[in-house]
């Protein structure tokens, strides 16, 4: 009889942070990872390239975590091609940030932030969530920022919907705890990815105790951490990563 395939799923997961994740899990874990991109392929590829290296196993999945209605068949349809699959983690990584002062801000410009982070997160939890609690274990992990924490001037989208996360996480880890599942959030600061190579580091990091910015795989080590067994007693909590620059 086949044995049951325990299973990482990575939103987001073809670049920047969502990358460092898949590799670091695939080189601490057994997890097969499902690596989700919404349309760079090729990246998508590349990680699940860097996963097979590290002797694990991988897929990538295509899907846009905005879009109800198609993570719902995507993840529906992977499951009924995989019946033995059990996905145990889920790194709500997938975001965007559409930065402008408030005042210029379009509609376009906050509902476009607020359904990738946001209701990305509800449309990806809330329909694996069952899975996890007939099984009795999970680890939810969500991707947040300082940005949500204290609030940045030029992302009052952004931080009003990591903020939002922040608040679910601790709601949703009390009405799942005792069945094993944590639900926890890691709030990065200044990382050096795709998504801050604009920002002027040398200005920014005189702003950072620390005095530089941080690496993808320093937070892709503290997901692991989350990820795995050992952090069972830890759950409804905001980790912050960023430095000093606020804590």
């Amino acid at each position: 009889m086949e044995e049951t395939k325990k299973v990482a799923l990575v939103t987001g997961g073809s670049r920047g942070i969502g990358k460092a994740i898949c590799i670091q899990l695939s080189k601490d874990t057994n997890y097969h990872i499902l690596i989700n991109y919404s349309n760079n392929k090729q990246a998508a590829l590349e990680t699940l390239k860097d996963i097979e290296s590290n002797g694990n196993t991988g897929e990538i999945l295509q899907f846009n975590v905005a879009d109800n209605a198609e993570v719902k068949s995507v993840l529906t349809q992977w499951q009924e091609t995989n019946p033995k699959a059990v996905i145990e983690v889920i790194v709500n990584n997938a975001g965007i940030t559409k930065d402008v002062l408030f005042m210029w801000m379009q509609e376009e410009d906050w509902s476009k932030v607020i359904n990738t982070s946001l209701n990305g997160f509800f449309n990806v939890t809330n329909h694996l969530i069952q899975g996890m609690l007939v099984n009795r274990y999970g680890r939810i992990i969500n991707m947040v920022s300082v940005s949500g924490m204290k609030g940045t001037p030029g992302q009052t989208n952004y931080s009003a919907a990591k903020g939002a996360i922040i608040s679910a996480t601790k709601a949703l880890s009390q009405e799942v705890a005792k069945r094993n599942i944590t639900v926890n959030a890691v709030a990065p600061g200044f990382i050096r990815t795709d998504m801050t190579s604009e920002l002027n580091e040398a200005e920014l990091k005189k702003l950072i105790p620390a005095n530089r910015f941080g690496e993808a795989e320093e937070v892709a080590h503290l997901v692991s951490f989350l990820a795995s067994k050992n952090a069972g007693y830890i759950t409804g909590e905001i980790v912050n990563i960023n430095g000093g620059i606020y804590s």
